[in-house]
């Protein structure tokens, strides 16, 4: 199977909300807040791999990327944020495409750092991550649930 990779356009909504419900679960975003959201994305960047005109041309995965800037740093960073490649579509390069999206962008924004997270128990996407030259740094992670105004 042939797949294309580019950037998300607010035509991909529907399909983009296919396929985050089959990662994260229902959510409570709809197809026109996904494609206002494409429109103007601030500093996200997303890319899809689209499957060739023999597959109807439907989305197989998704990368969600945020460029973070800082005045305490001349160059920005990058933090992929969500990745999700469809079960039928894996080990075709469909998640190598991806992830040459980034290292691209990466490029042209000159940035200084490439980050991701992913849970300690996904080994799967861990030895993706690892043989795409990613390895762990250290650091921990820690969350907080929001904040109540």
């Amino acid at each position: 199977m042939e797949f294309c990779f580019r950037p998300a356009s607010p035509g991909d909504a529907a399909g983009l909300v296919r396929l985050n419900g089959a990662f994260n679960g229902p959510s409570d975003r709809t197809p026109s807040q996904v494609a206002e959201s494409l429109a103007s994305p601030g500093s996200e960047r997303v890319f899809v791999a689209q499957a060739g005109e023999g597959n109807g041309g439907r989305l197989a995965g998704f990368c969600c990327c945020q460029v973070k800037r800082s005045f305490c740093y001349a160059r920005p960073s990058v933090e992929v944020t969500e990745f999700y490649v469809e079960g039928d579509c894996r080990r075709q390069g469909v998640g190598r495409g991806l992830m040459g999206c980034v290292f691209r962008l990466c490029q042209e924004l000159g940035a200084k750092e490439l980050s991701l997270l992913t849970g300690d128990d996904n080994l799967g996407a861990q030895a993706f991550y690892t043989g795409m030259g990613f390895s762990p740094t250290g650091e921990l992670h820690l969350g907080a649930e929001p904040l109540q105004l």
